[in-house]
């Protein structure tokens, strides 16, 4: 008999795994995903991407506010899950939950732990230069992504991908890794491996003023500073009092002063080399090309951008 699954998720990270769980015939009980927000003007309310899953292919969900409720505790004790799986849900399952589950709560991470545990390790591991990046199937204890390892896949970081590519690419095998750790939990085949927790790094969260380009770094961590943050938040810079976020670049070797504009491709110059802009987003516009861009507005040579 296939295990009964109670799912939580919210972003489209957590999508293909849900998919995966719909196609593999899994038993889902419930879902749970973050109630829906407002846009940031305030002008609309925008379901999760989980939600809008659900009611598309008519599975029930819950959006609670809060878990820390009698009631949240008391729904899930009657549905009496055999597994409950998390992934980027948005909220901290309280610990008296963790009890509530046959098999407990598995968790994807998308790093390889006990590295970049937190709430950004793809960006920060493109931050950060990493060679590679990977996704850890692992069950959760009290302390955040502390918890033993049940499954692990290891990949190469590609020269210049991006935050939004390769946290779609990582999406997809941390749901095939996951129906194949529910397959080995069936047949009483898991195995989990305690990590190594003198040699955990943190994945903290992305703040604001962590967003804007420092031009004085060379080329290399500039690119790497874009590419972590694109699409969202995104790595920006101001010119004329406009705010211009850098979607997509490349380094090249030409050298100038750090910030200057140094030929017609949007060519920006860093401490050492510089970063050609392919793709860029005006502040209240749509992302363009460099190429769409520059038939509209113009960045001069030997600007200076802040």
């Amino acid at each position: 008999m296939s295990l009964k699954i109670v799912f939580m998720g919210t972003p489209q990270f957590s999508v293909p795994t849900l998919e995966a769980l719909l196609k593999n015939k899994f038993n889902i009980l419930s879902v749970y995903t973050q109630p829906p927000k407002k846009s940031k003007r305030g002008l609309k309310v925008h379901s999760s991407p989980v939600e809008e899953f659900c009611k598309k292919n008519k599975i029930n969900f819950k959006n609670p506010g809060n878990l820390n409720t009698e009631y949240s505790f008391k729904f899930l004790k009657e549905l009496s899950p055999d597994l409950v799986i998390v992934v980027a849900y948005g909220q901290i399952i309280p610990k008296s939950f963790l009890s509530l589950s046959k098999y407990g709560f598995i968790n994807i991470h998308a790093s390889l732990l006990p590295k970049w545990r937190g709430a950004a390790p793809i960006q920060r591991a493109i931050m950060n230069g990493d060679k590679k990046i990977g996704v850890s199937i692992m069950k959760i204890q009290e302390k955040v992504d502390s918890g033993p390892v049940l499954m692990l896949k290891e990949l190469d970081l590609e020269k210049n991908a991006t935050y939004g590519e390769s946290e779609k690419k990582l999406s997809i095998i941390g749901a095939n890794l996951l129906i194949k750790s529910i397959q080995n939990i069936e047949r009483g085949a898991s195995k989990f491996i305690d990590q190594k927790h003198s040699e955990a790094t943190y994945a903290k969260k992305i703040e604001k003023n962590e967003t804007k380009i420092n031009w004085h770094l060379n080329a290399s961590r500039v690119l790497s500073h874009i590419h972590g943050l694109s699409p969202s938040p995104g790595a920006w810079f101001e010119y004329q009092q406009e705010r211009y976020k850098i979607l997509k670049a490349k380094i090249t070797l030409i050298n100038g002063e750090p910030g200057s504009i140094v030929n017609e491709n949007l060519t920006v110059a860093c401490k050492s080399n510089s970063i050609q802009i392919l793709e860029l987003q005006r502040q209240g516009k749509k992302k363009q090309t460099a190429r769409d861009f520059l038939l509209g507005k113009k960045i001069r040579n030997s600007s200076i951008l802040t």
